[in-house]
């Protein structure tokens, strides 16, 4: 069996699965990091609205996902849980602490208050009215967009899809009907955020 280990991890001095002895047979991996690309791609500013998320862990993703977009900003809403939770960290990385962030009680608010202040907000749902994502990205030019992404299993509050401008899925060819909500935005926020870009 071949596997990593960090320099001086004691742990790497056994196999983890048969406990036999180990040998050093290659030099330290490369870190290959991605150097920061640029800040503005063009596409409007793009903020967040997580509504009921119920994994800390798939929250935690969110935030380093957020960080990599360059999202401005991430409003977690009703049970979502917040920075404050030390488990978020496991899967944020340190993101959650680059990320601008604000907690709100109630989703259907924030999400009214957002539109009042002239943000659009495009709801990552699925549904007979959703559109393909590669349909949304199309024409996304305007004000800054507000990304709502609702609870893992009963999606968006039905008061926040009422105030969206546009709602979207990412399309589907297996048997399943929908990805891990953390997935999807990662696809569906890259894309707003580059695919222009490029």
């Amino acid at each position: 069996m071949r596997f990593p280990v960090l320099d001086q991890d004691d742990l790497g001095s056994v196999c983890p699965l048969c406990r036999a002895s180990t040998r050093t047979v290659e030099g330290p991996y490369e870190e290959y990091d991605i150097t920061n690309t640029e800040a503005d791609t063009g596409n409007p500013a793009i903020e967040v609205l997580l509504d009921n998320i119920r994994s800390i862990y798939n929250v935690g993703a969110f935030f380093r996902t957020a960080d990599g977009a360059g999202i401005r900003r991430i409003h977690l809403c009703g049970l979502t849980p917040t920075p404050s939770n030390r488990r978020l960290a496991k899967t944020a990385l340190g993101a959650q602490d680059s990320v601008s962030w604000i907690y709100h009680r109630n989703g259907l608010n924030a999400a009214q208050s957002l539109k009042n202040d002239g943000l659009r907000l495009w709801a990552l749902e699925g549904g007979r009215i959703s559109i393909p994502l590669p349909t949304a990205a199309k024409d996304f030019s305007g004000p800054p967009i507000v990304l709502v992404v609702g609870n893992e299993i009963s999606g968006v509050d039905p008061g926040i899809l009422k105030l969206c401008d546009k709602i979207f899925h990412i399309p589907m060819n297996g048997i399943k009907t929908s990805l891990n909500a953390a997935v999807s935005f990662g696809i569906a926020v890259y894309a707003l955020r580059f695919l222009k870009h490029y």
